[in-house]
């Protein structure tokens, strides 16, 4: 008689990626909701910076938020929700603005931009803050605060105490720059065009900068509003820059030439759909009347980002880092404030 062994149990197979990272994804979501409410009440500390905050508190508060369980959501906050988010934002840009705006503001964007990167470089040798804090410092302070070091992160891939390091610093930043900049302003005799001017290029956050600019009074809302999102444009090639130099690293070839990987290494596809989104809002492609919506989507996606990050951060990394990080935003929030100020003066501006 043939006789048949018993078949081995099979092993469950794994949930579907879907699944595994929505438990994680729906507390991000969660986070992020409290956050946009307590951003719309406090609108100068705005929904993204809560969301990096109250994800860092709760992750630590509360230890059944750490664990594999909520990991692949948290993941998915960080990086595709990250990336989405910066898509949406682009359609509140419009390249047209460039030329109405650049031949005023460009030399003094430029300036306080290489003002800021450079500096990062420099000052970040002599404290001793290497690495991708350093590249986050800068280019948050550079360019537009949490939104280019989000975009910076789906890029170099930093670990996420640096990323909350880094907003961190920023955030601290941007309060200092929204008490201070309009009496300066005042004190030094700004007009509104020239108030504007600084606070879109000296003031980290776009919120931060309409905080500021709108208080001050008169054009310089509308005006300082205009420079930043210029500014922001300056984040294409500075970003496309920063995947070219981590496609050389992790490829192992440091040599002059472009390293042989695919063009989607080197170019993200979320920074073409953010130059896309961009152009079609330029050509009126994009209706006035979904600006709103698409503005409150692009914040709450960029809030669920930061979530997810703040989730995923354990403070403890954060203390080791010590305070010179702190110093090196200091510092460069200084410079470039002062820098701002120094080029509207030689070009004429003030």
């Amino acid at each position: 008689m043939t006789t048949f062994r018993d078949a081995p149990a099979e092993t469950p197979a794994p949930p579907a990626r879907g699944a595994r990272a929505l438990p994680g994804l729906l507390v991000a979501v969660a986070v992020a909701a409290v956050a946009t409410g307590l951003g719309e009440l406090v609108p100068v500390v705005g929904g993204p910076v809560f969301g990096i905050v109250l994800g860092a508190v709760a992750g630590a508060v509360v230890p059944g938020l750490r664990g594999e369980r909520w990991a692949p959501g948290y993941a998915v906050a960080a990086k595709p929700v990250l990336q989405a988010s910066i898509v949406v934002l682009g359609t509140g840009l419009s390249l047209t603005q460039v030329l109405r705006v650049g031949g005023e503001s460009l030399p003094v964007m430029l300036g306080t931009l290489a003002v800021a990167l450079g500096g990062a470089w420099l000052l970040g040798r002599w404290l001793g803050v290497r690495g991708d804090t350093q590249t986050l410092i800068g280019v948050g302070t550079g360019i537009c605060g949490a939104s280019a070091i989000a975009a910076t992160t789906a890029v170099i891939k930093p670990r996420q105490a640096e990323v909350a390091y880094a907003i961190g610093t920023i955030f601290t930043f941007n309060i200092a720059a929204v008490l201070l900049f309009p009496p300066l302003g005042h004190l030094l005799g700004l007009d509104a065009h020239a108030f504007g001017l600084w606070a879109g290029t000296a003031i980290n956050d776009t919120s931060s900068v309409v905080a500021a600019s709108y208080a001050y009074g008169g054009d310089a809302g509308s005006h300082g509003l205009v420079v930043k999102l210029t500014r922001t444009l300056t984040l294409i090639p500075i970003v496309l820059v920063l995947a070219v130099l981590k496609a050389r690293r992790e490829a192992g070839r440091p040599g002059s030439g472009v390293p042989a990987l695919p063009w989607r290494k080197i170019v993200p596809l979320f920074l073409l759909g953010f130059l896309a989104a961009a152009s079609l809002n330029s050509l009126g492609v994009v209706p006035a009347s979904w600006h709103p919506a698409l503005s409150a989507l692009g914040a709450f996606l960029i809030t669920t980002a930061l979530a997810g990050i703040g989730l995923s951060t354990r403070l403890a990394d954060m203390r080791r880092a010590g305070p010179r990080p702190l110093l090196l935003g200091g510092l460069l929030w200084l410079a470039v404030a002062a820098a701002s100020l120094g080029l509207q003066a030689l070009t004429g501006a003030l």
